[in-house]
């Protein structure tokens, strides 16, 4: 048994679907950590760099990013490099935690870093626009037009970075092994199905 994979739970997510919060609920429920803004903190610390750099570049990778090329760096695409270098470092976090214990890990292209470990489930939370707007718009205290705006860029910020980092499609089903609507279910119910979902699959005892 010790020598065993130790499972791991990779959630992406839709902005306003309650990824996140059944991402908390899923690692509640197992006993297990659930790592997000924590991912920040370990890489930062791995690498020396500061935790403001990660911060600003989590899940963000501009569609620009060459035009670092010319700007007045003399040709020496610094922003490209930082981001390629930032994603390794993380990568590396990732799999370490994997090594060494069961876990929930939220977006950051966790289930392409992991794809040829097993024992990973990969999920992808969703929910209609009109629930997420709503959900944005009470958490935020902005308008249901503002908060549609943030849905937007936020989700286009994301699938930016999936897709230049795994040459995937970030959301499409054929990525992950389990596609919900969190709006059917609720937060609970979701949470509850994934887990239910990771036992028949052999996952989980």
């Amino acid at each position: 048994m010790k020598n065993e994979k130790k499972p791991i739970i990779n959630v992406g997510r839709q902005f306003g679907s309650g990824g996140r919060l059944v991402a908390l609920e899923i690692g509640k429920r197992l006993g297990v950590n659930v790592y997000d803004n924590e991912l920040i903190s370990k890489a930062a610390e791995s690498s020396g760099f500061s935790r403001e750099l990660f911060r600003e570049k989590d899940e963000k990778r501009s569609l620009f990013s060459f035009s670092s090329f010319f700007s007045t760096h003399f040709g020496q695409p610094e922003n490209y490099v930082n981001e390629n270098e930032l994603f390794k470092i993380q990568s590396s976090v990732i799999m370490d935690i994997a090594e060494k214990e069961s876990a929930v890990i939220i977006g950051r292209c966790a289930d392409y870093i992991l794809r040829d470990r097993g024992m990973t489930l990969d999920v992808f939370i969703s929910a209609p626009l009109d629930v997420r707007r709503t959900r944005v718009a009470e958490r935020l205290g902005v308008s249901e037009e503002k908060a549609e705006e943030l849905i937007s860029r936020t989700d286009r910020k994301r699938e930016t970075y999936y897709n230049y980092f795994t040459f995937g499609n970030w959301g499409m089903a054929s990525n992950y092994d389990l596609c919900v609507d969190s709006s059917i279910l609720g937060i609970e119910g979701t949470a509850e199905f994934i887990i239910g979902f990771a036992r028949q699959a052999g996952m989980l005892k």
